[in-house]
């Protein structure tokens, strides 16, 4: 069976309940490490829930409920596109949320998805090493990831070589050939480092798949999601009851 232990599965309604149980998580967490060590640093995700989230956060009550001066932006991954690309994680997260709200543009640390994938892995590992002080791998407050059909996260695919990254390995760049398309990552052991990750998952077409991962055999290399165990943090996953149908059928 699968050796995952979700610190916590949170079943929720429909899409606009995943997006702002989220909203209201990123608040939360935010209020407590800023209390805590006077700072949030926090790693965002592409898609259509983090999107809606995004949206939450940009409006009232949840934009007056963080000092964003104190919130640094990440991203767990991007595709290989200059900034102000249609496809760009960077330029979805800045219509929706970074132009709404009073966050200092040094605050924000994208991926350079328009350099040489190779190039840009490397410039964003040193990036995070230097902004976390730190030789060793970074550590996030919150990593917010999804999950594909396929069983991927962040831009960690089946069967592709950024699953063999080493353990000090920040971030690294990945061919995916499905995709026909590169990607740049962070890696499972970075994202293993964060003090919370939270899968947020939505959808019937991801139920056989999330149940593959929670229940089903450790099969990494099949299911990249699998990877993400959390070394001292707490995972969380946050799903609609479409995505979590097959779980409760099997309860």
């Amino acid at each position: 069976m699968s050796i995952l232990h979700p610190s916590q599965i949170i079943v929720v309604a429909n899409a606009a309940e995943l997006a702002r149980t989220a909203a209201d998580h990123f608040i939360k967490a935010a209020q407590r490490n800023i209390a805590d060590h006077g700072r949030f640093t926090v790693a965002l995700s592409g898609g259509s829930t983090p999107k809606a989230m995004f949206a939450l956060l940009a409006e009232s009550p949840h934009c007056e409920g963080v000092e964003w001066e104190r919130i640094f932006i990440f991203w767990s991954d991007e595709r290989c596109v200059p900034p102000d690309h249609a496809d760009s994680n960077y330029r979805m997260t800045k219509e929706t949320l970074l132009s709404k709200v009073p966050l200092p543009s040094h605050n924000v640390f994208r991926i350079p998805g328009e350099k040489e994938p190779a190039h840009g892995a490397k410039e964003y590992s040193e990036q995070l090493r230097q902004f976390f002080q730190t030789e060793a791998l970074p550590q996030f407050d919150l990593i917010f990831l999804g999950m594909g059909a396929d069983g991927h996260t962040a831009s960690l695919f089946p069967g592709t070589t950024a699953l063999q990254a080493g353990t000090e390995v920040v971030a690294v760049e990945n061919y995916v050939e499905k995709l026909q398309a590169y990607r740049i990552t962070l890696t499972a052991a970075t994202i293993n480092q964060a003090q919370e990750v939270m899968f947020l998952v939505g959808g019937a077409d991801k139920a056989a798949t999330l149940k593959a991962v929670l229940q089903g055999d450790f099969q990494p290399q099949i299911y990249p999601s699998q990877l993400i165990q959390p070394v001292l943090g707490q995972l969380i996953w946050v799903v609609d009851e479409a995505a979590h149908q097959e779980i409760k059928s099997s309860e």
